[in-house]
């Protein structure tokens, strides 16, 4: 078990109508440098890729100051590419076992992704009490599909 785990989900907004306009030889090769962008970032800021689907990338922090820099770099890098994320941010314990993670806060990140707007980090309340010198808007408190309780949301504004 990893306590205190930060994961990161992204997304690329548009990808399907993206992919179709331009093609499938132009959309595997700004793939390419999507994921090579991300990755870069990734190392900058001592994160942990776990998972690539489609996209989308999963990965871990341990600590949220890093994941929440990692988070707004990848969102500037993969923005030079023409291209716009969606990113979520949670931070709890999770289970990482041959190069896997799991647990309830990478359930909470995958809902969380899914609320973002176009261009938006969100994060969950306990990353941004964590997150001295960022700053953050309410987003509310939406029902994340299938988890109960109230959970508070915001987005990264800009950080130190």
């Amino acid at each position: 078990m990893s306590a205190g785990t930060t994961s990161l989900f992204t997304d690329i907004v548009g990808s399907t109508e993206l992919a179709w306009r331009i093609g499938d030889a132009a959309w595997a090769e700004l793939l390419k440098q999507h994921h090579a962008a991300v990755r870069a970032q990734l190392e900058t800021f001592a994160g942990r890729e776990m998972d690539t689907a489609g996209d989308g990338f999963f990965a871990i922090f341990e600590s949220v100051p890093a994941a929440l820099s990692a988070a707004a770099a990848i969102r500037e890098a993969v923005r030079q590419l023409g291209l716009t994320l969606r990113l979520g941010l949670h931070t709890g314990d999770c289970y990482v076992a041959d190069d896997r993670c799991t647990g309830l806060a990478i359930h909470l990140c995958a809902r969380i992704v899914a609320l973002a707007e176009p261009g938006e980090v969100l994060v969950w309340q306990a990353v941004r009490d964590a997150g001295a010198g960022f700053r953050f808007a309410e987003r509310g408190s939406p029902e994340l599909r299938g988890i109960p309780g109230e959970w508070k949301l915001f987005a990264l504004i800009n950080g130190p």
